[in-house]
């Protein structure tokens, strides 16, 4: 049988068979310790999942209109305001299915055959899938880690074309954990605001910051870039609700009736019981959130260190998120035990076959002098897993 064209623009990431091979050794009872968990370690608060109880003792369970319930509308418009500084009305919001399903909605009210779009590296793997899958065509701008791997706004210029229509900004990011600080904002915005670009902002890490950082979104820093910006956030990792996919966008009125149009026919609904559960979560205690961050702190000053001691590894220090992306190009032309490392997937391979350690390779994000390193996991397992990684990278020799 024959594919759809647009079936193909895409391919399996390298992670899954990571993964899986992981998932053998963990079966045939071999020790893995996992560095790759894009979600965090903390349960969902309790009083977020009484909400959801509850919703199904009340008989919640039906369908709610396609964007989401007018009651967690109002809970997106008063966490907008209240947290950003953004003033939006309910017909500005969609909830979708997690923040994922919102920018799968924005690319494909937005972009079409022709279009171009600007997305920065390293960059969350699902990016330019997304804008494949909307038949336009992301144009990659290879950020320096010695910008703190941020999109500079000559670097944005300059990848600007008579076709492009739109930018994607992920701050804090995945998986180089770089804040972008109003500064940086404002003079990337100068530049959407020349050339009349589309800017989604993909804040879902918008809570899990570190040091004093102070989280800003395009949005917030003129009405000209809060007209042509696109908000997209959700629960899903500062309320520990992977699972529960639940995520939103705000933007202009006429391209959020789109999105929900688009929704209708699409998955019409995110999960009623999942609604409810959401808007506890906006409105409840947010002292869970913050338990978990300071957590989060702790783990990220260990592992930083950690990797600067080991030869080869250069580790900057994360604003946020719960990721490291160490550089280990100076691991590449070394071998052990049957190995040779010559790229990031050869070093993750060679980690998990001597080390028993899962990492990402920092390919899969467009940079394949790094790896990715996720600290949502326990500090046993951290200081465990790191002290396998130095042995193995201990025990490579030149090729």
């Amino acid at each position: 049988m024959k594919l759809a064209e647009r079936a193909d623009r895409i391919k399996p990431s390298p992670t899954l068979a990571i993964t899986a091979k992981a998932n053998a050794m963990r079966a045939e009872g071999i020790d893995v310790i996992s560095f790759g968990a894009g979600e965090p370690d903390f349960d969902t608060p309790d009083y977020i999942k009484e909400a959801a109880v509850a919703a199904i003792h009340e008989g919640f369970t039906k369908y709610t209109p396609a964007s989401g319930t007018d009651e967690l509308k109002q809970a997106v418009v008063e966490k907008l305001l209240n947290d950003n500084g953004l003033s939006y009305e309910k017909a500005d919001i969609c909830v979708s299915c997690g923040a994922k399903h919102s920018l799968y909605n924005l690319a494909q009210v937005l972009f079409e055959k022709g279009d171009e779009v600007i997305v920065p590296a390293p960059y969350w793997v699902s990016y330019p899938a997304i804008v494949l899958l909307a038949d336009a065509v992301p144009v990659i701008v290879d950020t320096k880690e010695e910008n703190g791997f941020k999109m500079t706004p000559a670097e944005l210029e300059e990848a600007v074309t008579d076709r492009t229509r739109g930018v994607i900004i992920n701050s804090p990011s995945n998986p180089t954990g770089a804040a972008y600080t109003r500064d940086d904002l404002r003079e990337i915005g100068e530049i959407v605001k020349k050339h009349k670009l589309a800017v989604i902002s993909d804040d879902i890490y918008e809570k899990i910051i570190y040091d004093g950082v102070s989280f800003v979104t395009m949005a917030q820093l003129d009405d000209e870039l809060k007209a042509c910006s696109f908000v997209v956030n959700g629960v899903s990792k500062a309320y520990s609700m992977t699972g529960w996919r639940i995520g939103y966008a705000a933007g202009p009125r006429q391209v959020i009736a789109a999105v929900s149009k688009l929704q209708s026919q699409n998955t019409s609904n995110p999960a009623s019981i999942s609604q409810k559960a959401a808007l506890a979560a906006l409105q409840g205690d947010q002292a869970p959130t913050e338990i978990m961050v300071k957590e989060f702190h702790k783990r990220r000053d260990v592992i930083v260190d950690a990797l600067n001691g080991m030869p080869g590894v250069k580790c900057r220090k994360p604003e946020g998120a719960f990721y490291v992306f160490p550089n280990v190009s100076g691991l590449y032309g070394m071998a052990g035990e049957d190995h040779r490392v010559s790229d990031s997937a050869s070093l993750t391979s060679y980690l998990l076959d001597v080390a028993r350690v899962a990492v990402i390779p920092g390919a899969d994000f467009g940079n394949d002098n790094h790896i990715r390193l996720s600290y949502a996991t326990s500090m046993e397992n951290i200081e465990q897993g790191l002290k396998r990684i130095k042995e193995a990278i201990g025990a490579l020799r030149p090729a």
